[in-house]
């Protein structure tokens, strides 16, 4: 059984070892190994070994060096990845977390990244929340410095990235264009998301008065690379008891996307 829990289909060995073929050499220093190695590596018999090489070298994913008669990656391998774009890992990695977060907490969530001087939205759990107030969000674009998710991402930036966003936002016409332009508020935001640990929005976003958010960044490495959000209708709930009662589990997400993004297991622990 397909533990993704789609149909049953038997695994084609052939393919899985071929795989593993590309991926222990990818791992070797130097991208370089001989067939004992591999076969080492792999724990295949050195007679698969080869038949699996000399298919590779045929398809243009392999080469034999001639000078050591060691094997390495070929360029086609680098055609596997052309149709992999950056923001695919929303879905196989921060959707199912998600998911997760949405069942624990039940307000909705949001995934974004980065798109100019602003967000975009990449995955949502709107559509899947009964207390969600805006059902299509995938696609939308949120401002830089009034959401919480914004503000989390932004206040985590190397100042570089942070002044060339400023830079774009100061020349634009937008309401940000001003705020952007205010180096005590700036600094404000930086400061105080710092400090709490997570960005936050009160009612501070013009179109959405309604509308509360407590956010934290996804820092593969340290440097952010989204943002991860919980949203919840501001007369309903201050942000005091959103960061007691959302806080941890959204931590928690984005401590699992993290994790995952950086292809160590999960430490998590459920709570």
């Amino acid at each position: 059984m397909r533990k993704d829990g789609g149909a049953d289909y038997a695994l084609v060995r052939g393919l899985t070892r071929g795989l593993d073929l590309l991926k222990a050499l990818n791992s070797q220093e130097g991208g370089r190994s001989t067939l004992a190695q591999l076969a080492e590596v792999t724990g295949l018999h050195r007679t698969t070994v080869r038949r699996l090489l000399e298919t590779l070298i045929a398809e243009g994913y392999v080469r034999r060096s001639a000078s050591d008669d060691r094997y390495c990656l070929a360029l086609n391998v680098r055609s596997l990845a052309e149709g992999f774009r950056d923001e695919d890992w929303v879905s196989s990695i921060a959707a199912p977390a998600l998911s997760e977060l949405l069942q624990t907490v039940v307000w909705p969530s949001d995934l974004t990244t980065p798109q100019g001087a602003a967000l975009i939205i990449r995955e949502s759990t709107h559509r899947f929340s009964p207390l969600s107030f805006h059902r299509a969000m995938v696609g939308q674009t949120i401002p830089m410095l009034l959401t919480a998710a914004g503000r989390a991402y932004f206040a985590h930036c190397p100042d570089e990235q942070r002044e060339q966003i400023l830079h774009v936002l100061r020349a634009g016409d937008s309401a940000e264009a001003s705020l952007a332009a205010d180096a005590r508020f700036v600094a404000g935001i930086v400061s105080r998301t710092r400090e709490l640990g997570y960005g936050s929005n009160d009612g501070e976003w013009t179109s959405q008065r309604k509308v509360g958010a407590i956010a934290v960044p996804i820092r593969p490495g340290g440097l952010p690379v989204a943002a991860v959000n919980i949203v919840y209708l501001n007369k309903l709930l201050t942000l005091k008891e959103a960061e007691r009662r959302f806080l941890p589990a959204l931590q928690r997400a984005a401590k699992r996307i993290e994790d995952q993004l950086s292809g160590r297991p999960e430490t998590l622990t459920v709570a």
